[in-house]
């Protein structure tokens, strides 16, 4: 018999507790024994879960119990799970997370902590989907090209929701918090932070990149209207907030920001609350893993599944990351300066001669030249200039929008987003 002990009995330690009770008979099948939990760590003792089991409020009292065989941590936050789990590795104790915070900042302290103990994460991205049992073993065959993931069930069920019903940021964040979908205050996941933590781990898996969320380039979503919806639309592009990895010689890019995609590619198609991840290996070509991508049930899901598969090696486990030595010699973290993107730019201008002329003088200063341009009046003496560029360095188009924010006739705070 295996016992559990789940830190955070909150909506999806409840669901944990509750898939292991109500499956019992299938996991136990699975997992070649029977697995029960022991106990449980809440807030608040006064609240009612409807759950039969032990609860307390100290954390301690299930990583220093000799009884508990796996420690589940479900808690969020760093630095307090951090000393959470180093203990309970201490312990002896096996662990499964859902804290994609605690892996950005310290993924790879807690495998040299782990060694040999089971430590598996599946749930700490993209929920339900097996992404990280996919990245370690099913595609350890391969160099990993590329990585790109709508990693953000809230931003992708905005930008849906926008593009669908020609609403714009503000109302549809207000109905998305109203939905519950996010918080009420939702910086963490419209500003691009809950992707970037994601984007880190399987960015650590795919290529072995120590990168923590200050060293990556990270936008969210907030500056996205109805404008640059109808350009999308216009030139055949979905907008997406995504995060990407991918290899460029000896350099691995790791971004997180909103992006036009070609309505043509798998992963434009993917609308509402849902998740996907596309990854090419240099093997396999491209595959796509999609469903949800949180929620009680479907975080669970993933974290009975690491259980399962900790029960079935009898508490140990290979290196968290899927490797014991670096991966590749020499890859290093590509300089967010040094990106080579299209681009997309808005600028909001007085409408009136010379503007355009000014504006192309700019680009052309810096080599960048321009795919497409449209104009649209916003008033009698206003209007948008909508552009795409060819593909540019990214420190270049950001010198040319330093440049436009100069000019006299621009009224407001330009808007750049980039093409993949």
């Amino acid at each position: 018999m295996l016992k559990i002990g789940v830190i955070g009995v909150g909506t999806v330690g409840r669901s944990v507790v509750q898939i292991l009770e109500q499956n019992a008979d299938m996991i136990t099948a699975r997992a070649g024994c029977e697995v029960v939990v022991k106990s449980g760590v809440v807030s608040n003792l006064d609240r009612d879960r409807g759950l039969d089991i032990a609860l307390s409020t100290d954390p301690l009292d299930i990583v220093d119990d000799p009884d508990i065989d796996i420690v589940v941590e479900l808690m969020g936050g760093v630095d307090e799970p951090f000393k959470i789990v180093k203990r309970a590795l201490s312990n002896g104790k096996a662990v499964v997370t859902a804290n994609k915070a605690l892996l950005a900042y310290h993924r790879y302290e807690l495998q040299s902590l782990a060694a040999d103990i089971a430590f598996l994460y599946e749930a700490s991205v993209a929920g339900g989907i097996p992404i990280i049992n996919a990245l370690r073993d099913g595609l350890s065959a391969n160099h990993i090209e590329s990585i790109v993931g709508i990693l953000n069930g809230t931003c992708n069920y905005m930008m849906s929701k926008m593009a669908d019903d020609g609403v714009e940021f503000e109302a549809i964040l207000k109905e998305a918090q109203e939905l519950g979908y996010a918080e009420a205050d939702p910086t963490f996941d419209i500003g691009g932070y809950d992707a970037a933590h994601k984007l880190l781990i399987l960015a650590s898996i795919a290529y072995g990149i120590e990168a923590k969320p200050e060293d990556i380039l990270i936008e969210g979503i907030e500056s996205v209207t109805q404008d640059d919806i109808a350009f999308a639309k216009e030139f055949g592009y979905a907008l997406k907030l995504l995060g990407v990895a991918k290899r460029d010689g000896d350099e691995v890019e790791l971004r997180v920001h909103a992006a036009l995609i070609k309505n043509t590619q798998m992963i434009a198609k993917i609308d509402g609350v849902m998740n996907a991840i596309s990854v090419v290996g240099d093997r396999v070509g491209e595959t796509l893993y999609y469903g949800p991508g949180a929620g009680g049930d479907a975080t669970a899901s993933a974290v009975v599944a690491n259980i399962i598969d900790i029960a079935r090696a009898g508490g140990k486990s290979s290196p968290m990351l899927g490797y014991n030595k670096p991966l590749e010699h020499g890859l290093k973290l590509k300089k967010s300066d040094d990106i080579v993107s299209k681009y997309y730019l808005r600028l909001k201008v007085e409408d009136s001669k010379g503007v355009l002329a000014q504006i192309a003088k700019l680009f052309e200063e810096f080599d960048i030249s321009i795919e497409t341009m449209l104009q649209r009046p916003i008033d009698e003496g206003s209007a948008n200039l909508l552009f795409s560029t060819h593909e540019a360095v990214e420190r270049d188009i950001q010198s040319v929008l330093a440049k436009i924010e100069k000019l006299d006739f621009i009224l407001n705070k330009s808007v750049m987003i980039r093409i993949l």
